[in-house]
């Protein structure tokens, strides 16, 4: 590919990372527990969606301001922060109606929400800005004066890559928990561990830094 180098091996690396687990795996998996398959699949394309953000942003150079400003990185990381512990604590205090199976009414799960929430929760993430701008022109000419088209093509790449892996856990992960969820008793249980995992993972997202 014009511009691309070792792309075979890109191919590979990505495919790895994707599988390795990191937030928006737990955020995917989270939703796809608590509120069901949709839900984990609409998550996964909102965390794809963001992704597109941080791909245009690399590649026209602006995600270098936030490696380059600790003070802009604080701010991005805090805000993911205080998100992910606010979606967290209002899926704990959400009294949305329950059938006798322990699943969440269909009728009451608003997915244009988990869309929005899981496109805000990647991009104000700026350890997954940071991973773009240092994984990626690894496999670019590095003679080459424009850069935007690869760092595009690489980006795209790597989403699809990711985005496939992430509907498969989505569709596994709700297609085993909703037979568990079957339990009344035993669905309050994984729900409210669902939730208390969201606002762990605000936590964690607070006290990482650039390293």
């Amino acid at each position: 590919m014009a511009g691309i180098i070792h792309f075979e091996t890109f191919l590979l690396a990505g495919i790895l990372l994707n599988l390795t687990p990191g937030n928006d795996t737990i955020f995917i998996l989270t939703k796809s527990i608590s509120q069901g398959r949709k839900a984990g699949i609409v998550s996964a394309l909102g965390i794809g969606t963001g992704s597109v953000v941080h791909t245009i942003l690399a590649a026209f150079g602006l995600s270098l301001i936030i490696s380059k400003s600790i003070l802009l990185f604080n701010i991005i990381k805090f805000a993911g922060a205080a998100y992910l512990i606010y979606i967290g604590y209002k899926m704990l205090t959400d009294k949305s109606p329950i059938k006798t199976d322990g699943a969440i009414l269909k009728s009451s799960v608003n997915y244009l929400k988990i869309y929005r929430d899981a496109i805000f929760t990647n991009i104000l993430n700026p350890k997954v800005a940071l991973f773009y701008i240092a994984f990626l022109p690894q496999f670019i000419d590095p003679t080459l004066q424009n850069t935007i088209l690869p760092f595009l093509t690489l980006g795209t790449t790597f989403i699809a890559t990711g985005t496939a892996w992430c509907l498969i856990l989505a569709t596994f992960a709700s297609a085993i928990f909703s037979k568990l969820k079957r339990n009344k008793k035993v669905s309050t249980y994984i729900n409210k561990i669902c939730e208390l995992t969201m606002i762990a993972l605000g936590i964690k997202v607070a006290l990482t830094d650039k390293k």
